[in-house]
C-alpha cells in the first residue's frame, strides 16, 4: 500500500520540502514531480540540488530533455523535462531507462507524458497551487 502525506507551504517553505524529500526517502532516486504550468516543479528540484550541493548551474532542461549535474562528490543528478516530448520514442532515443537505472537522483518534470516508463518505485511529488501557497502531496 502506497503512503501519502500532503503538506501546504509558502515559496518561502520549499527548503523544508527538499529536506523532508532527501532526508525520509533517501532510498528514492527516481522522484516524478506533477503540476500545472508555474506550480514551483523547476524550484523544488533547484533546491534539491543546492542541498545535495551540485556545482552546475540549474536550469530546466526543457529543450534539452535532460540535463546532467554534477556533485561535489562526483555524483551525478539527472533532470528530465517532459513537456515537450512529441513521442516517447524520444524517450526511448535518448535512454532514459539507463538513467533510470543507474542508481542516481533522477528528477522528473512532466512525468505523465512518459507514464509507462517511469520505474514503479518512483517517489511521486504532486504540486498544487492554493492562492499564495502550494499543496504538496507526497506518494511512496
Amino acid at each position: 500500500m502506497s503512503e501519502k502525506k500532503s503538506i501546504l507551504a509558502d515559496l518561502e517553505g520549499i527548503g523544508g520540502i527538499s529536506r523532508l524529500l532527501l532526508e525520509e526517502y533517501p532510498h528514492k532516486k527516481c522522484i516524478a514531480f506533477f503540476g500545472e504550468l508555474g506550480a514551483g516543479k523547476t524550484t523544488l528540484i533547484k533546491n534539491m540540488c543546492t542541498l545535495l550541493e551540485v556545482k552546475d548551474d540549474v536550469s530546466s532542461p526543457t529543450f534539452a530533455l535532460v540535463n546532467e549535474y554534477h556533485t561535489h562528490d562526483e555524483k551525478h543528478v539527472y533532470h528530465f523535462d517532459f513537456y515537450r516530448i512529441k513521442s516517447i520514442e524520444e524517450v526511448y532515443d535518448l535512454g532514459a531507462d539507463e538513467y533510470f537505472d543507474s542508481g542516481q537522483y533522477c528528477f522528473i518534470e512532466w512525468p505523465e507524458m512518459i507514464d509507462d516508463l517511469l520505474p514503479k518505485d518512483c517517489l511521486e511529488v504532486h504540486i498544487k497551487l492554493i492562492n499564495d501557497k502550494r499543496e504538496y502531496t507526497i506518494i511512496d
